[in-house]
């Protein structure tokens, strides 16, 4: 039997990279960053996820600070389908949509086969508690770290912030998931990672109230076509109306059109 193809083997059957609007994608599917992952975790090295969707893609544009944590990203894959439809019309096709709210689920399983742990960081008070319970169940051999839900506006205490960081940091977790929304979760992880050299982690945004059911994700079929933020958007129209129609369809829109002029 001849032997299985490395993670590395693999990547470089395809192009590693997609660069959308200047920001480099990584070209992995879920199952390639969870290998990724562990790879790295067995050989003590950290490093940071980033799930990057169109709105991201659009801060990151209009803002240095947003860009230079996407850039900081270890792994930056597509978490929108217009980044992964735009690399097919290029012709350089990224190989799927990596959801930050499938990577909690499969990550959390890959480290409950090796006996590792996750902390998790956001979400309501209360839910993120409900969160780190359902993943424990889902994830046998997972241990959970921590799970901290700080105040809103926590941020702009630096006392508070420090004695976030001391809590992250003393609970030693393999895995930090990070669900502030962007910017302020890379902001919080740019914070957590020196303390944390080898662990690893992500900005997962909804993810944790996505997993603690106190926000319900998009059925699969949505999740599939492209349609999830229409589901997010039904739910939470005040909040996102403008977010995702007024300012991502149109750079959506751009990244398809430029897309097909590189063919």
């Amino acid at each position: 039997m001849s032997p299985q193809p490395t993670f590395q083997s693999r990547l470089e059957t395809r192009s590693s990279h997609f660069t959308v609007a200047g920001i480099r994608f990584d070209a992995l599917d879920e199952r390639e960053v969870v290998d990724h992952v562990r790879g790295a975790l067995q050989e003590g090295r950290g490093g940071r996820i980033v799930t990057a969707n169109v709105d991201i893609v659009r801060q990151a544009l209009k803002h240095p600070e947003a860009r230079a944590h996407v850039e900081a990203g270890t792994l930056v894959v597509a978490d929108g389908a217009p980044v992964v439809w735009a690399s097919k019309l290029a012709r350089r096709a990224l190989p799927a949509r990596v959801a930050g709210s499938d990577l909690i689920w499969s990550l959390s399983g890959e480290l409950g086969q090796l006996g590792g742990s996750v902390f998790l960081l956001g979400g309501r008070p209360g839910s993120e508690l409900i969160a780190a319970r359902r993943l424990a169940e889902a994830s046998p051999g997972l241990r959970i770290a921590g799970a901290l839900a700080p105040p809103m506006g926590f941020e702009k205490d630096p006392e508070i912030v420090r004695r976030v960081c001391e809590e992250v940091a003393a609970a030693n977790p393999d895995m930090v998931f990070v669900g502030l929304g962007f910017p302020k979760q890379e902001w919080m992880i740019s914070k957590l990672a020196p303390m944390l050299p080898g662990a690893w982690f992500m900005g997962c945004g909804a993810s944790i109230a996505f997993v603690a059911g106190t926000l319900r994700r998009a059925p699969l079929w949505m999740q599939r076509s492209g349609l999830e933020w229409l589901h997010r958007m039904a739910r939470e129209p005040r909040r996102l109306f403008a977010r995702y129609v007024l300012h991502d369809a149109p750079l959506a829109l751009r990244l398809l059109l430029l897309a097909l002029l590189r063919r």
